[in-house]
C-alpha cells in the first residue's frame, strides 16, 4: 500500500511503497543571480540548501530523492552560478541516494549540467511513474501513461495561504494542497485516448527555496493559478484541503476565503496594478 506523508516542518514529502522516496520541488538554484540583476544582493545559499536536504535524508533514509521540477532558476539562459551549483548539488545528493529529476519549466538546458553519474536519472517533462506514483511538475498536462495512478504529485505553484485579521494584519504560510479532479475536464484534454481512471488524489508540493515566494491559494481562483490542470478547472479548487508544514489542518480553500483580503473574496477582483515610474538620469 502506498503511503504519502509530508515530512514534519519541512517542504518535503515522503512516499513509501516498495521503496522510500524523498520528494522536494522548486529548488531554483541560481535564483540569487537573478535577484542580483534585479538590485537585490544575496550571497549564494547553496551550502545551506545542500545541508537542508542532507538533514532530510538523515531523517528519512530514502532509496531515492525525487526533484520535482525547477532544479535551476534562470530561463532561457543558464547563469554561471547554475553551471557551478547544479552539478555540485546533484553530486552531493547522489552520494546518499539515487536522484531522479522530473523537469519543470525552468529546467531548459539542464541536460548539459547533469554530472556523468549513473545515480542521477532525468525523466521526461510530462512526468514519470516512479514506484507506482505519478510525478510531474505541473506546467504541462501529465503524460497519458500517468493517468491511471491513484496518487499524482505535482508542484509549480509554490502554494501558500494568506490569512488577514479584522484590522488588516496579514500572515503568509507555506501549505500543502490535497485535491481531487474533475474526470470530465481531464478527459477533454486527452480526447478519444483511452486510459484507466482511479480517481487520483493530487498533492501540490510547496517550494523548497524560501526566496521564491508563493501563490496564496485562498486568494486565488482557477485562472490565477499556473498550469493547465488549474486553468482548465480540472482540479476541484474550492474543495481542496490545506495543511501547514507543521501538520495543522486548515480546512478547505472555500472555507479559508473568509480570511482573505476583501478584494480577493470575489472571482475576477485583482490587486491594483501600479506602473513603475521612469527614472530620468541627468
Amino acid at each position: 500500500m502506498i503511503d504519502v506523508t509530508p515530512l514534519l516542518d519541512a517542504p518535503a514529502l515522503v512516499v513509501k511503497n516498495e521503496d522510500v522516496s524523498l520528494v522536494i520541488a522548486d529548488v531554483h538554484l541560481g535564483i540569487e543571480y537573478d535577484l542580483y540583476h534585479s538590485g537585490i544582493n544575496i550571497p549564494s545559499q547553496i551550502a545551506g540548501r545542500i545541508e537542508r536536504v542532507k538533514r532530510y535524508i538523515g531523517v528519512v533514509k530514502p532509496d531515492r530523492v525525487i526533484l520535482l521540477g525547477d532544479v535551476k532558476h534562470n530561463v532561457p539562459r543558464t547563469s554561471y552560478q547554475e553551471e557551478k551549483e547544479v552539478p555540485l548539488f546533484l553530486d552531493e545528493l547522489a552520494r546518499h541516494a539515487i536522484v531522479e529529476i522530473v523537469p519543470g519549466n525552468h529546467d531548459g538546458g539542464i541536460e548539459a549540467l547533469l554530472p556523468h553519474n549513473p545515480d542521477i536519472i532525468p525523466h521526461d517533462a510530462k512526468g514519470a511513474i516512479i514506484d507506482g506514483v505519478a510525478y510531474f511538475h505541473g506546467h504541462t498536462w501529465p503524460g497519458p501513461s500517468l493517468l491511471g495512478c491513484k496518487h499524482w504529485i505535482m508542484s509549480h505553484n509554490h502554494p501558500t495561504i494568506k490569512l488577514t485579521d479584522s484590522v488588516g494584519h496579514t500572515i503568509t504560510e507555506q501549505a500543502w494542497i490535497r485535491a481531487r479532479l474533475d474526470e470530465g475536464e481531464v478527459k477533454k484534454n486527452y480526447g478519444q485516448e483511452k486510459f484507466e481512471w482511479n480517481d487520483p488524489e493530487v498533492i501540490v508540493v510547496p517550494s523548497f527555496n524560501e526566496l521564491c515566494g508563493g501563490i496564496a491559494f485562498n486568494e486565488s481562483w482557477h485562472d490565477d493559478l499556473l498550469g493547465p490542470l488549474f486553468t482548465s478547472r480540472a482540479i476541484r479548487l474550492e474543495e481542496a484541503q490545506v495543511y501547514l508544514l507543521d501538520g495543522t489542518y486548515m480546512g478547505t480553500i472555500d472555507g479559508l476565503r473568509k480570511y482573505s483580503r476583501e478584494k480577493y473574496k470575489v472571482p475576477g477582483n485583482k490587486a491594483r496594478a501600479y506602473r513603475r515610474r521612469k527614472r530620468y538620469r541627468p
